[in-house]
C-alpha cells in the first residue's frame, strides 16, 4: 500500500510538470504552431499570378455583365477594341451589345488566373460609371483595386444633394485634387455615384470623406487638414510609436440656428363630413340673378365693369394730382405761455426783473442834484468886470 502512494505521488509530480512545461493554449481551433510562421514571410504581400499554377485552365465558364448608360454608347464603340486586346492578354473574352445596352466578360480555353474574372468584372462597370479606359485598364493588375460608392439614397432632397456633391468638387475641382493626391487614388464623381482606383486603405479613406460629405456630418476640407497633418508626422520616426490625437485638429459642430417648422393645429376630430360648398347655381339663387335673362346678365355686368373701371380711373387721376400739391409749411408759433418744466425759473426771473428796476429807480431819485442842471458863472464875464 506503501509502495502504491508513493508511485501515485511521482505521477502526479510528473503530470504537474509536463503541465508547467507545455505553452499555454490560446481559444480557437488554429492554434498549433505553423512552419511559415516566421519573421521572413509577409503574409501581406500579393505574390503575381504565374501561368504554370493553373496549367489545365477552368473547368467551367464564368460570365458576368452590365448595363451602360446611353451617353456612353459612342465613347465604347471607340474604346472597344483596346479592351478586347489588354483582356486578350489574361485569356478573357468581352461582348458589347448595343441593342441591350450591355457590357459582357467571361472566361475562355486560355484563362489561367482564377481571379481575373473579377477584375474583369470590376472593369466593365468603371467604363460604365464615365471612368475613361485607359484609367479603368489599370484595375485588371493586381494592386489596384476599386470602389463604387452609391450616393444618391445618402440625401432625400435633391437640393441639398446636389449642393453636397459639389462639396467632394470643389471650385475648380480643387477639393478632389487634394483627395487624390492624399489618398494616392482616382476619384471620379459622376452622376449618383463616385468611382475610386487604388490601394485598400486609400479606398477606406475614400469612401469615409465621401460619406461625412453627403451626410452633411464632416466637410471634406476638414478630412484634408488632418491627412495633411497625418503626412508630415510620418516624416517624423520619433513619433512613430505614440499617439498622434494631441498634434492632430479637432473641429467642433457648430449650432448653427435653424428655421422652426410652423406646426399645424390639429383640429379636433368629427366623424361628420364637411359641409359641401355651395355650387354656381346656388349662389345665383341666393343673389337673384338666376331668375334674370341673358341680356339682363350681360347688362349688369357690363354697369359693374364700367363701376369697377371709373373707380380705378378717379384713383390714377388722384395720384397723378398729388405731385402738383405743395407741401405743407412748418411755422413755428412763439407763445409767451411758459411750459410745465420752466414755470418756477420765469416766475422767479421776472420777480428778480421787477426788483432790479424798482432799485435802480429808487438810487435815481436819492441822488438827484439840483447843480448838475444850474449853468456855472462864465469865467471870461468875471474878468471884464474886474478889469473895469
Amino acid at each position: 500500500m506503501v509502495e502504491k502512494s508513493a508511485s501515485m505521488e511521482e505521477e502526479l509530480e510528473q503530470q504537474q510538470q509536463q503541465q508547467q512545461q507545455r505553452k499555454p493554449r490560446h481559444k480557437g481551433k488554429h492554434d498549433k504552431p505553423k512552419p511559415w510562421d516566421d519573421g521572413t514571410v509577409d503574409h501581406w504581400k500579393v505574390e503575381k499570378f504565374d501561368p504554370s499554377c493553373n496549367e489545365r485552365g477552368m473547368l467551367a465558364t464564368s460570365t458576368f455583365s452590365t448595363l451602360f448608360p446611353k451617353y456612353r454608347e459612342k465613347y465604347l464603340q471607340q474604346v472597344w477594341p483596346d479592351v478586347r486586346r489588354e483582356l486578350k492578354k489574361y485569356g478573357v473574352g468581352c461582348d458589347l451589345n448595343l441593342n441591350e445596352g450591355s457590357m459582357s466578360v467571361f472566361t475562355t480555353l486560355k484563362t489561367r488566373d482564377p481571379f481575373i474574372i473579377m477584375k474583369s468584372k470590376d472593369l466593365i462597370k468603371l467604363l460604365a460609371r464615365s471612368v475613361p479606359a485607359p484609367q479603368a485598364m489599370k484595375i485588371l493588375d493586381d494592386e489596384m483595386q476599386c470602389d463604387i460608392i452609391p450616393i444618391n439614397n445618402l440625401v432625400s432632397n435633391k437640393e441639398r444633394f446636389i449642393k453636397r456633391r459639389q462639396h467632394l468638387l470643389g471650385p475648380n475641382s480643387s477639393t478632389l485634387k487634394a483627395i487624390e493626391i492624399l489618398t494616392n487614388c482616382y476619384v471620379l464623381v459622376q452622376g449618383n455615384t463616385v468611382a475610386a482606383m487604388g490601394s485598400f486603405k486609400g479606398l477606406k479613406l475614400v469612401r469615409r470623406i465621401v460619406e461625412d460629405a453627403i451626410l452633411n456630418k464632416k466637410h471634406p476640407i476638414y478630412h484634408i487638414k488632418t491627412l495633411m497633418m497625418r503626412r508630415e508626422l510620418e516624416k517624423i520616426p520619433a513619433l512613430a510609436n505614440e499617439n498622434w490625437d494631441r498634434w492632430l485638429p479637432k473641429f467642433k459642430k457648430k449650432n448653427v440656428k435653424q428655421k422652426k417648422v410652423k406646426s399645424k393645429e390639429k383640429k379636433p376630430y368629427t366623424p361628420f363630413p364637411p359641409p359641401q360648398p355651395p355650387s354656381k347655381i346656388d349662389l345665383e339663387l341666393e343673389s337673384g340673378d338666376y331668375f334674370y335673362s341673358e341680356k339682363t346678365k350681360s347688362a349688369k355686368k357690363w354697369q359693374e365693369k364700367q363701376e369697377k373701371q371709373a373707380e380705378k380711373t378717379a384713383a390714377s387721376k388722384r395720384k397723378r394730382e398729388e405731385a402738383f400739391i405743395p407741401p405743407k409749411e412748418h411755422t413755428k408759433k412763439h407763445t409767451d405761455e411758459p411750459k410745465d418744466g420752466q414755470n418756477d425759473v420765469t416766475a422767479l426771473t421776472q420777480s428778480l426783473k421787477e426788483k432790479t428796476k424798482k432799485f435802480v429807480s429808487k438810487n435815481a431819485v436819492e441822488n438827484l442834484k439840483a447843480e448838475n442842471y444850474i449853468a456855472a458863472p462864465d469865467e471870461r464875464s468875471s474878468k471884464k468886470l474886474r478889469g473895469k
